[in-house]
């Protein structure tokens, strides 16, 4: 009898496994859309839909090809930078299907200097296909939107600052740098006292 116990305990045990591995394949799959749009890397953004998906994005209803031009150029034309922040996120597992909801905040620099926010929640159906977990159907559901006060960005006028890279919409960017290494001098300012 302890033996069958054991057995049932490393069955439910891998089970746990499996559905986490699969939770976390699924989390990567929505960061690889966020990444992608904020970097302007189509083949990324695409990484993360089965090409037969259909995305509902505001007035846009279509393929996910079809949403990486329209987004690209939409935020091309309107912001110098945008953040696709995911937030709170649930995930209903049954089988190779899952539904999540994942909250979003989204921030854009516009190119007039002003910052926008908006938040809401991506409502996905993904399928495990070939062992991948895709987005194959989206509902964006936007639920609030706003104007920031700009003000200057922090740390701009540090010489060095950029030694290490810098912001890109493109795999310029800092974070597509192998191996990270720092290029700066060591520095710790001292901080003012009141």
């Amino acid at each position: 009898m302890k033996d069958g116990a054991i057995a049932a305990d490393e069955t439910a045990t891998l089970a746990r496994l499996a559905q986490l591995l699969d939770r976390q394949d699924i989390l990567d799959c929505l960061v690889r859309f966020s990444r992608g749009m904020d970097r302007f890397d189509k083949s990324l953004f695409l990484s993360a839909f089965h090409s037969d998906a259909i995305i509902a994005a505001g007035e846009f209803v279509g393929s996910p090809f079809k949403l990486y031009e329209w987004a690209r150029k939409l935020h091309e034309r309107g912001q110098s930078s945008t953040h696709h922040n995911l937030l709170n996120h649930s995930c209903d597992l049954a089988g190779d299907t899952a539904h999540t909801e994942t909250y979003y905040l989204f921030v854009g620099r516009n190119r007039d200097a002003s910052n926008w926010m908006a938040g809401g929640r991506y409502i996905d159906r993904l399928e495990k296909r070939k062992g991948l977990w895709k987005i194959a159907l989206r509902t964006n559901a936007i639920e609030w939107s706003g104007m920031v006060p700009t003000m200057p960005i922090p740390f701009a006028e540090v010489a060095d600052a950029q030694l290490n890279g810098v912001a890109a919409r493109s795999s310029k960017d800092i974070s597509y740098r192998r191996p990270l290494v720092n290029r700066r001098e060591l520095h710790i300012p001292a901080v003012p006292e009141n």
